[in-house]
């Protein structure tokens, strides 16, 4: 350090402890005179007060100063308590905000009753639906796909699982032959394009996919009569739309897999309603009286002539334009139809 540093240092350290370097100062002037000039003891005798008064003071002065800065102290920690205070206050209001806005997220979802999907979605969608269910609901056209991939399907697994499977299909009366020609026409109104199927729909093609429908089902409760409880409905209403209920989902389709699907799951809003307005348009449908179908036995593979013995016994015999091929054509349709995207209701292409 240089010297002028050294004195500004010194000037320094003097202001601050000035009562301090004045009884130093004192201290050591009176020590000096004492050993210098014997003869003035009265003079010391009388300083030596000043000198104790001097560092009295700035004993208490050290003192005051330093209550000063415990008060300060003392008041710092009463303002970082209140700091801290008010950071909690803003994270429990923070936190509070972060449950309301979870809240607020959780009502928005569950406003958002409907979903949508389209193409392999719905797929999968409704393969999900299958898994574990003890019921399927179904209210469409002809059943078709239902009968082939939903019907196997959850009883593949209820057979697994020593489970019983409750059934409820709403289609169309297949005797109406008026009501399958309006289904028919609808169809092909819809058609896109020469190539789409929709276009070879027909009256007699809509009652062979329903028949079959029925056929299947009545083939299956002999196969599994404990564990399969099916019940089939005959509508008269033509609709654009499917709905299929199991456990877990309500999924509403059209006509393929490019028209989206409402998606609705359980415990979300709608999906009680629905499932109470199933039930009752189920319950205005004319009922199959499947239970008489146990009377008529059906081979693993049945024969024309069972498949036209069991529809006289569900009451709803065979049209008479109806020829042996038809009547195959219902038993393949029933039992060996395994293409899984079920084209429609033509005499050939469904």
């Amino acid at each position: 350090m240089s010297f002028p540093a050294r004195i500004v240092a010194a000037a320094v350290w003097i202001k601050s402890n000035f009562e301090s370097a004045i009884a130093i100062v004192l201290a050591v002037t009176l020590s000096v005179l004492g050993l210098v000039d014997p003869t003035r003891q009265e003079l010391l005798t009388k300083v030596i007060p000043l000198t104790l008064g001097v560092i009295a003071f700035a004993v208490l002065r050290d003192r005051w100063r330093q209550e000063a800065m415990n008060a300060q102290v003392r008041q710092s920690l009463t303002d970082i308590a209140h700091t801290l205070d008010e950071l909690n206050d803003r994270r429990d209001r923070a936190s509070a905000i972060d449950e309301l806005l979870t809240s607020t997220q959780r009502t928005l979802d569950s406003l958002s009753a409907v979903r949508f999907a389209k193409g392999d979605e719905v797929s999968e969608v409704l393969a999900e639906a299958r898994t574990e269910t003890d019921r399927w609901i179904f209210k469409g056209g002809t059943g078709a796909h239902t009968r082939v991939v939903t019907l196997p399907d959850c009883l593949h697994r209820a057979h697994r699982n020593r489970r019983e499977l409750l059934v409820r299909l709403e289609i169309l009366d297949p005797t109406d032959r008026d009501l399958c020609s309006r289904y028919a026409a609808l169809y092909r109104s819809l058609a896109e394009g020469a190539d789409d199927d929709a276009r070879t729909w027909t009256a007699k093609g809509t009652q062979i996919e329903v028949y079959a429908t029925i056929a299947a089902a009545c083939w299956h409760k002999q196969r599994l009569p404990q564990l399969l409880d099916i019940q089939i409905g005959l509508t008269s209403s033509v609709s654009l739309f499917r709905w299929d209920l199991s456990t877990r989902f309500l999924i509403v389709t059209q006509r393929g897999p490019r028209f989206p699907a409402m998606i609705i799951e359980r415990d979300r809003p709608y999906y009680d309603s629905w499932n109470i307005e199933l039930r009752t348009s189920f319950a205005e449908s004319r009922p199959v009286a499947i239970d008489r179908a146990t009377s008529v036995r059906l081979d693993d593979e049945p024969t024309v002539e069972q498949v036209r013995d069991l529809f006289d016994t569900l009451g709803m015999g065979l049209p008479g334009d109806f020829d042996d091929a038809d009547v195959t054509d219902i038993i393949t349709k029933a039992l060996q139809d395994h293409d899984r995207a079920v084209r429609g209701a033509g005499d050939t292409a469904a």
